[in-house]
């Protein structure tokens, strides 16, 4: 948390480190054992420090292999909630992870990207043929491109693609240095669902569809149902894509229209079952739901 050097490179928030190392300092000192001075060198250096407005927060995949994020330290930033990483995106990428077979060699289509945890752990872990990160609020969009190339992925210059401006064949690619024979086609795509139609879904042409914590807000919810009917109506000879969304349920009544709204229009919808033990260190939330959703 402190000396390693992934956490030296990409340090956590101060409040955190400060939290984490006065903690550890009274564990010693309830014991016999006499805390190291360096813990207290250490404590002394991050008291001294400003806080920061931003922060990183680093992951361990299965393999050892971290994915590193650049995070707002506050909920809400800049108008947007999009600018941490919230419980479902972690508990969709251990699930995806379990499940690597449903995205290797697969074009996907994630909706509501935020800063990228669960597509950046997905093309590490599952090597999708292809994978589009989209989201609507630029400030998402430039912390979700940093958050790719700070992962190994490289962009190619320039902007993130507009889906509903830019012609096919415009997008953004990268390359991962450290594996380019298992890298994906990766694309940073501004999407406004109210707004894209079915002809930018179809140059897209996704084999399977996710997302995270989209499900907060009625209006919200109404947009995305229109989403899916428009992937729906789009494939044309082309299966349907597989569609799944991890759904945090904070509010009951919130959730319960979601589905309401859901077999209104006819889009069937399961549960999937949770998974027994966690792969990432967070607060697992109880609460937390993944729906596949059929199309």
């Amino acid at each position: 948390t402190v000396r390693h050097p992934l956490c030296a490179k990409y340090p956590p928030s101060t409040k955190y480190r400060r939290s984490f190392l006065t903690e550890l300092i009274k564990k010693h000192e309830a014991t016999a054992a006499e805390p190291l001075d360096e813990l207290y060198d250490a404590l002394a250096d991050i008291l001294n420090e400003e806080e920061s407005t931003r922060s990183y927060k680093s992951y361990l995949l299965p393999s050892g292999e971290p994915v590193t994020l650049s995070e707002s330290v506050a909920i809400v930033s800049g108008g947007t909630t999009g600018l941490i990483t919230w419980d479902a995106a972690l508990q969709l990428a251990q699930w995806a992870i379990e499940n690597n077979s449903a995205f290797r060699d697969r074009t996907v289509l994630e909706l509501g990207s935020g800063i990228g945890f669960t597509g950046i752990a997905i093309c590490k872990t599952c090597h999708p043929k292809a994978y589009v990160f989209s989201d609507c609020h630029p400030a998402v969009l430039q912390q979700l491109a940093e958050n790719i190339r700070l992962n190994g992925f490289v962009l190619e210059p320039g902007k993130t693609r507009h889906i509903q401006t830019e012609p096919q064949g415009q997008e953004e690619e990268a390359t991962n240095y450290q594996n380019p024979k298992l890298n994906p086609r990766l694309i940073v795509a501004e999407l406004d669902w109210g707004s894209v139609t079915e002809k930018q879904l179809l140059d897209l042409q996704p084999d399977v569809v996710i997302a995270a914590d989209v499900v907060y807000d009625p209006e919200i919810i109404l947009a995305l149902i229109g989403m899916l009917q428009k992937l729906a109506a789009c494939r044309v000879a082309r299966k349907a894509p597989e569609v799944y969304i991890a759904v945090t349920v904070r509010n009951p009544d919130t959730y319960h229209l979601f589905q309401a709204e859901l077999d209104k229009v006819g889009i069937g919808w399961r549960i999937i079952p949770a998974h027994s033990k966690s792969i990432f260190l967070y607060d697992v939330q109880p609460n937390v739901t993944i729906l596949q959703l059929f199309i």
